[in-house]
């Protein structure tokens, strides 16, 4: 499984990280063009990690093999979900952290962030991370395994700030989706910002704005 990963440092010496999971489909390069739209040149230095996720076929698209952290037979919330697909790219993600914290960066200082599959991805990682990470950026994605998300959340990231932005017209991953596990969280007392936006499956120019706001909080 590929561990490969494009890497953008603002700066000499970064002492924070945003490791950031693309969608299904996608790959490592996918956000990297918003990075100058997400510092400012006196902002402290951050390295963003985009990792690319392993190739497999995925069953909603008719088995096609593509880039995907685990394999998605539907998005409807009763189909059976790829849970060893699931834990095997947590791994990936706990390997990543632990290859920044031996750069220098404690996990305190990292952000999980991540795009549709990548964003639950980052939901799914960051509350059940053993150590507290400075937040979690979750976009136009929705909980996996909420069965057990009381049995497997953790203290440590109780108070981490968490980001959730989705599109209000999302055909793909529809906004009951995001607004659920919004629910999950803030009955569970989650630090959540919600953010709704007028666009479809997307990035639209407000959420990186906020995206950009938020992330000089928690690292700056």
């Amino acid at each position: 499984m590929s561990r490969d990963a494009v890497e953008i440092e603002t700066g000499r010496n970064p002492q924070a990280a945003v490791i950031w999971m693309h969608g299904l489909g996608a790959d490592g390069h996918d956000f990297e063009p918003i990075v100058p739209e997400l510092v400012r040149p006196s902002d402290p230095p951050l390295r963003f990690v985009f990792p690319h996720a392993p190739m497999r076929p995925v069953t909603l698209n008719g088995g096609y093999v593509m880039r995907a952290w685990y394999d998605i037979i539907a998005l409807d919330r009763r189909t059976a979900e790829d849970e060893q697909g699931i834990r095997a790219s947590q791994a990936i993600v706990t390997e990543l952290i632990r290859r920044e914290n031996a750069r220098g960066i404690t996990s305190a200082r990292i952000v999980l962030a991540g795009f549709s599959q990548g964003g639950a991805m980052a939901l799914f990682c960051g509350i059940r991370y053993p150590e507290r990470l400075a937040g979690i950026i979750a976009l136009s994605c929705y909980p996996v395994l909420s069965a057990r998300f009381d049995a497997e959340r953790v203290p440590a990231n109780q108070a981490t700030p968490i980001f959730l932005g989705h599109g209000m017209q999302d055909p793909v991953v529809i906004p009951a989706l995001g607004e659920a596990a919004r629910r999950q969280l803030q009955a569970a007392g989650y630090a959540v910002e919600w953010h709704a936006y007028s666009m479809p499956h997307s990035v639209c120019p407000q959420e990186v704005i906020d995206i950009a706001a938020w992330l000089r909080r928690v690292l700056c």
